[in-house]
């Protein structure tokens, strides 16, 4: 990741983390601050890999399991250590976000809520997909629903990805928000390639060669829309389409099972995620389009990922997405559960590659200006002093 580091002193900045959280938000974040990890053990230091970037290793303290058991230890934590804290970044809007916020009292701490997804809207799809009953829907949602009014009324600053998070999570309390999209896209490493290029990352990736290459990028998780995307991919293939669609997620092996269910498995390639700083460049340089479909989504940044690298990207339209792809600007955007409009918009970028091609390359112009790794980190740095100057 490029870094704009400051040469003045690293702030002393602890880092809450409830559930899981991205390497590049750490990465960046390490280059700029003296970060300490506060985390609950299932997304602990095993399942985190720092690579080599940032100045200085990670200091790492594990809390309990539990969601509210981990919170009234974030919070004691803070108040037992506010000599050594200088600011306190807090992930999404849940009770230890509210934990830290009721604390900030005693602490003195600037503490700032990053709001990457809206929390209530997925866990909703997980109800309407089966995962949750009735009774556990209803008392995790009134839980993240007193969390989510605890923290607007309590919370200090709100820094979101995009506008569409900021309404989600302020109740109408709007000065407090910024949108700061952390941790934005590393435009060094996310970066277009010749045609050569392309062909010889397909030979070292074991990608086919040859063909129309779909990359589904998104995890296969209740909020995203696996199912619409393969009804569209079932529907070119019937049409007599000739491409291949990949997918690299933890959740491979479901999307292969719905593939083949819908006779497609022939045709999708699926694999395990890969390192998302040092290996995800090149299967967004070696495809032909990215496709984001989601029933719900904070920002998406896939998409960005992709327009950097100056592939075409269909999208569906719905959340912060709407803000980002623009139909026929930045890229093709389509109703949420569609799969006959998807479809045609693929087959769009199949036929018109060079049109589509003009307009990723608007959207890396437009990547580059709103969305560049270092400035969106800067500009949470910045804010970090800006605090601190405000109370002197």
């Amino acid at each position: 990741m490029s870094a704009s580091v400051s040469a003045g002193p690293r702030r002393r900045l602890v880092f809450i983390c409830e559930s899981g959280t991205d390497v590049r938000l750490v990465t960046g974040l390490k280059q700029r601050f003296e970060l300490t990890l506060l985390l609950r053990p299932a997304f602990g230091p095993r399942t985190i890999n720092w690579k080599d970037e940032g100045p200085e290793p990670v200091r790492i303290v594990e809390g309990p399991a539990g969601r509210v058991a981990f919170a009234a230890f974030a919070g004691a934590w803070l108040v037992r250590h506010r000599a050594e804290v200088e600011a306190v970044l807090a992930q999404n809007a849940g009770v230890a976000s509210l934990a830290a916020n009721a604390c900030r009292g005693l602490t003195r701490v600037p503490t700032f809520m990053l709001i990457c997804s809206p929390n209530i809207a997925y866990f909703h799809c997980r109800y309407e997909r089966g995962e949750l009953g009735l009774p556990a829907y209803l008392a995790g949602r009134t839980l993240l629903e007193a969390a989510r009014a605890g923290n607007a009324l309590l919370g200090h600053r709100y820094l979101v990805l995009s506008d569409y998070l900021g309404g989600q999570v302020s109740y109408g309390i709007r000065e407090k928000v910024r949108v700061v999209p952390l941790y934005g896209v590393d435009t060094s490493r996310f970066q277009p390639v010749s045609p050569e290029e392309k062909r010889r990352l397909r030979v070292k990736l074991g990608l086919p060669e040859e063909g129309f290459l779909i990359f589904f990028s998104s995890r296969v998780a209740p909020e995203k829309d696996t199912e619409s995307l393969l009804d569209a991919c079932a529907l070119l293939r019937a049409s007599g389409r000739s491409f291949w669609m990949l997918n690299l997620s933890g959740g491979h092996q479901r999307l292969k099972q719905l593939a083949v269910e819908r006779g497609l498995g022939d045709r999708t390639l699926t694999r395990d995620a890969v390192d998302p700083v040092h290996a995800l460049p090149a299967y967004y340089q070696a495809s032909d389009v990215c496709a984001q479909v989601s029933l719900e989504e904070g920002l998406g940044f896939s998409p960005l990922e992709a327009l950097a690298c100056e592939v075409p990207v269909v999208a569906t339209a719905v959340g912060g997405l709407r803000e980002t792809i623009r139909d026929g600007e930045t890229g093709l955007s389509v109703p949420v559960r569609a799969p006959r409009a998807l479809a045609d918009a693929l087959a769009r970028v199949m036929d018109e590659p060079e049109r589509f091609l003009a307009l990723a390359r608007q959207g890396r112009r437009m990547v580059r200006e709103r969305f560049e790794a270092s400035r969106c980190f800067d500009g949470f740095a910045a804010l970090v002093e800006e605090e601190l100057a405000s109370r002197r």
